[in-house]
């Protein structure tokens, strides 16, 4: 009996208490509940992959909305600034249309008070050649018989 023989007696006896205290067993179980929290960890994260994939998609759909949104701001904005650019421009056609009519009327009318102004001015300066004319050359009688003729006229004229 030397110390090989002990030692393996010591040997069977170490692995007797450890199966009959269940220790693989209990290794067993160990290493099977950290395989399932490995597990459980990896398929929280696999989920928590697809949330974010989900919120991902869901992010680049709002921003092309958003994108296109702008867009139609921006294509709404330049029509109405072109309407409102065609609308001043049509007003200021109409304000210098009506300007340039009313400048013509008023140019009309000058026109016709001048030639008014010169035919009154022209009858003045008519009947005084005339009474120059007649005062040397009519009697008096002759003179006085014309003006009551001439009153008659403008009468006549007037009615």
């Amino acid at each position: 009996m030397d110390a090989t023989f002990w030692a393996t007696i010591a040997l069977l006896i170490f692995i007797g208490v450890v199966v009959y205290m269940k220790v693989p067993a209990m290794i067993a179980k160990a290493l099977d509940e950290r395989a399932a929290k490995i597990r459980n960890e990896l398929e929280e994260a696999q989920r928590l992959r697809q949330e974010a994939q989900q919120l991902l998609t869901e992010f680049q759909k709002r921003r092309k909305e958003a994108e296109k949104e702008a867009a139609e701001m921006v294509a709404a904005a330049k029509r109405e600034s072109d309407a409102i650019l065609e609308d001043a421009h049509n007003k200021t056609e109409e304000y210098v249309a009506r300007r340039a009519a009313l400048a013509e009327l008023k140019i009309g009318q000058a026109e016709r008070e001048a030639i008014n102004e010169v035919r009154a001015i022209a009858v003045d300066v008519a009947t005084e050649a005339a009474r120059k004319v007649l005062a040397g050359s009519l009697d008096e009688k002759t003179s006085a018989q014309l003006f009551q003729d001439s009153l008659k006229a403008v009468e006549t004229k007037l009615n």
